[in-house]
């Protein structure tokens, strides 16, 4: 980390302050087009599938390559809205499954990293990271693009150049949060490993000053001796002070959810946690279930720094950032989860087969995990032909579920391609192509010829070929596209065909197959065994493998019918999983349930954790 690191949880964070991405003072052209989504559409599966922008943050080095972080998705006036790091822009939906690029009418000197975004009647708010006096900007119409000034400078700063303990430098990684019910407003921020969060109250009859700096508070700060998922690096196992970030304020019956994230961006443990108090600036209590949203194992890992919102029927949702890593740490993509609270007031994620698809529902939750299709992953190791493969890049890769392993074809032209055998006829019902950056030359998203094209198809036999779906017209760029099938179909083959990308060469880290296969469910795994360590933050568990099995959740929790938490380990890799992310001194309970390409199976007998 630089020297800088002490103020700012990243090199993303510190390059954002240093210069920015320098789009700001670009003529752009005009919003973009939805990306081509058949009406019927019920689904979405993660990572969010969104035309990701190019990142510019190691331009000097040559690197190019699509990246989205700390987001925040929010309802106003009927539309949703995403607001992304390094985006020059945003997007707006109408169901939270096609999003379309808005280009701002003005945006502020330096592209925005991990704003803050609040609907509040109206009115749109929206403010950047910052180290120095920035303004708040406002829209009454912004799906249209058009913003404006709702002040010039927010009107008072910290001094960025003391280590003063009552303040820190910002408010970077702000959230602005607006309580209905008292009709009063507050700003929260903090991105740092030393400093901790911060909150404080804004007076609106000064467009948003603060109402009092004296009175800016202190809230807390990690506790990785205590919480075991706070511990920075893979799997927690890394001993560096870690990183708290990513505020947001969440009310839910009375009570105040401080949300917040850590421990870094660059592994595969980043969360979202809470704690709760009476009032929106505390005193807070730490949520013992915490982390609230957690995926470390799967195809997109991590789940930190987002934000929390409901939906158009009242169900809530928690928003993420997960990890990618393939050109450079701070390369990654959106998650979105469905989130409850619980008859105790504990807010919790649901990111059980989080990467895979989920009904966007029309109506309130009737029960946790509903969302969950049950469309399962039919392409996990399969066999995979390409028409061509450039050097060492096996294709392979196309099925292993590991976004850093990938696919080249020797030339980026019309034809080229791969065809994935399922090995038994299947019922397909939906495809997600993700696309990686290599070696790319691309340094503007707002190029017209920046699209991605191709043609899915099926097969029974592997010679006469049906389209799944034709992409070959679409205008806009989808590096993580998703298709939910019209209807489902029969195939053991399916086939992508390319048609156009800018990219310099056509690279594909994985297609992943969804639907139902042949056969039963697995049976419930046996022989599950839970030890918790002497170091209390760490548990054990092993299994007996289970035949035919393509996969195990680990599931865990604070009490035997609050097993909120999942860890997803693959059949072919050992039976036993090391668990660093449990809290000192609260009981844990844990199960097992295997999963394969037709079902789940029961889930194991509840076990405590000691």
């Amino acid at each position: 980390m630089p020297a800088m690191s002490v103020f700012v949880r990243s090199w993303a964070a510190a390059l954002c302050w240093a210069a920015g991405s320098g789009l700001g003072a670009q003529t752009l052209p005009a919003a973009g087009p939805y990306p081509a989504v058949p009406p019927a559409t019920r689904t979405y599966c993660n990572p969010i599938d969104i035309g990701y922008r190019y990142n510019f943050e190691q331009l000097n080095q040559g690197i190019s390559y699509r990246s989205g972080a700390d987001p925040v998705i929010v309802l106003h006036k009927g539309l949703y809205y995403l607001f992304v790091t390094i985006s020059n822009g945003y997007w707006v939906s109408p169901d939270l499954r096609q999003w379309r690029f808005v280009t701002p009418s003005m945006w502020p000197m330096e592209d925005i990293c991990a704003p803050a975004v609040m609907s509040v009647r109206d009115t749109l708010y929206l403010l950047q990271s910052t180290f120095s006096q920035r303004p708040i900007l406002a829209s009454t119409a912004p799906e249209t693009g058009k913003l404006f000034f709702y002040n010039r400078w927010l009107p008072y700063m910290p001094d960025p150049g003391r280590y003063d303990p009552a303040f820190t430098p910002g408010p970077w990684d702000p959230a602005f949060y607006h309580d209905p019910d008292t009709d009063r407003w507050y700003l929260y921020w903090g991105s740092s490993n030393v400093y901790p969060l911060f909150g404080a109250e804004l007076d609106k009859s000064r467009r948003l000053a603060y109402k009092d700096v004296k009175d800016v508070k202190r809230l807390f700060t990690l506790d990785p001796k205590n919480h075991g998922w706070e511990r920075f690096g893979q799997d927690h196992r890394d001993t560096i002070r870690p990183f708290m970030e990513g505020a947001w304020m969440t009310k839910h019956n009375g009570q105040y959810y401080m949300q917040y994230g850590g421990p870094g961006t660059e592994y595969n443990v980043y969360a979202n946690g809470t704690y709760v108090g009476p009032t929106p600036l505390g005193p807070f209590t730490y949520a013992p279930n915490n982390p609230i949203s957690y995926r470390p194992g799967g195809f997109m890992m991590g789940a930190g720094h987002g934000n929390t919102f409901q939906d158009k029927a009242g169900n809530y949702w928690n928003t993420g950032t997960a990890w990618v890593a393939t050109n450079w740490g701070m390369e990654r993509r959106l998650v979105m989860y469905p989130t409850d609270f619980d008859a105790d007031g504990l807010m919790y994620a649901d990111t059980r087969f989080g990467d895979w698809p989920h009904y966007l529902p029309t109506a309130p939750r009737k029960k946790p995990g509903a969302e969950f299709t049950g469309w399962m992953l039919l392409s996990y190791k399969k066999p995979v032909t390409a028409t061509s493969t450039l050097d060492t890049f096996a294709t392979a890769a196309i099925t292993d579920e590991k976004v850093r392993r990938f696919w080249v074809a020797a030339k980026n032209e019309p034809g080229q391609g791969v065809s994935i055998d399922l090995q038994h006829p299947c019922q397909v019902r939906a495809v997600q192509v993700n696309f990686t950056d290599y070696k790319n030359n691309i340094y503007s998203s707002f190029d017209s010829t920046v699209v991605t094209q191709y043609v899915l198809e099926h097969s029974a036999d592997g010679k006469s070929w049906q389209t799944l779906a034709d992409l070959s017209q679409e205008r806009t760029d989808r590096a993580n596209a998703y298709h939910e099938l019209p209807a489902p179909v029969q195939a053991r083959y399916v086939r992508y065909r390319h048609v156009h990308s800018k990219s310099r060469h056509l690279a594909i880290a994985d297609i992943r197959v969804f639907g139902q296969g042949p056969g039963a469910a697995p049976a419930t795994p046996k022989g599950f065994t839970a030890r918790r360590d002497t170091d209390t933050r760490n548990a054990f568990f092993s299994w007996k493998p289970v035949q035919g099995a393509v996969g195990y959740n680990i599931r865990w929790g604070t009490a035997p019918g609050k097993l909120y938490q999942t860890y997803q380990v693959w059949a072919d890799h050992p039976t036993t999983l090391e668990l660093r992310a449990l809290n000192v001194g609260v009981p844990y309970y844990a199960a097992i349930e295997a999963f394969n390409e037709a079902g789940v199976s029961a889930l194991g007998p509840v076990l405590p954790v000691r």
